[in-house]
């Protein structure tokens, strides 16, 4: 098996070998990933963290050995925790990462990865070092003002589960990175009432599939990525577009990951 480390700031996953496949999802500095297939130079990859699979040029990913790749997965993280910062490389070199990117092995602001030293300048927190649900909203208010982008999970762009999936992932929950991924996990709530901030809400289509989610905030708002990351208000019917008067998204269900 071969295996390899994202050391670019961003880098698009697409849904197939091809830079004209459109983009599913993205890999983040620090993202370590297993290589499944080689299509003339375009990879498919396996996301550790997550488990997601998709396609990407071989020339923005880094290999690594397997003891490497061993040590990623058990070793100590850290997640950039504001939305853009730097790491500096002894020649001077510096990569702008942004928040949630990985820091893994990091000690006293510096990290080697694939053979390569940084010094990070930046905020960062620790993976799983603590959760609560004031810190999923802060996190989520990060990234109000976001534009809403297809497969985007970054401060410069990114969709609904992808918004959902980085702010538990800064608090120290793991989400797969799909809406009706996310809707299988987690204990649902029997009314959108119960509901506490921190709590995911789900929404589907005139067929029942899911569709959409969003974070819910105190006083019967929700956070989502819909045209930009953006606060409306919530009830059993659904979500209230602010601007528009009209309801935009069809509840379906909440769910708690927080006990």
């Amino acid at each position: 098996m071969e295996y390899a480390v994202c050391l670019q700031s961003i880098v698009p996953v697409r849904a197939e070998a091809s830079d004209r496949s459109e983009m599913v999802s993205q890999l983040l500095f620090g993202e370590w990933v297993e290589i499944t297939d080689d299509l003339n130079g375009w990879l498919k990859i396996k996301i550790a963290y997550d488990g997601y699979a998709g396609w990407v040029n071989g020339k923005q990913i880094t290999p690594i050995d397997n003891g490497s790749y061993d040590r990623l997965n058990n070793g100590g993280l850290y997640l950039v925790a504001e939305p853009i910062a730097i790491l500096r490389e002894p020649n001077g070199l510096k990569t702008l990462v942004v928040a949630g990117s990985s820091l893994p092995g990091m000690q006293n602001h510096r990290l080697t990865l694939a053979g390569k030293t940084f010094q990070f300048e930046g905020y960062a927190v620790k993976w799983k070092d603590h959760c609560s649900r004031s810190l999923i909203t802060d996190f989520s208010m990060m990234y109000e003002g976001v534009p809403y982008m297809w497969g985007g999970r970054t401060p410069f762009g990114m969709d609904c589960s992808g918004f959902t999936q980085m702010v538990y992932r800064l608090s120290g929950i793991a989400l797969p990175r799909d809406a009706w991924q996310q809707a299988l996990q987690g204990q649902s709530r029997t009314f959108v009432s119960e509901a506490g901030p921190g709590d995911l809400a789900f929404f589907d289509d005139g067929e029942g599939r899911i569709i959409h989610t969003g974070i819910v905030l105190p006083q019967g708002k929700i956070i989502h990525a819909s045209g930009s990351v953006r606060i409306d208000t919530l009830d059993h019917q659904g979500i209230f577009n602010h601007d528009t008067r009209t309801y935009s998204h069809t509840l379906r269900l909440v769910k708690c990951y927080l006990d």
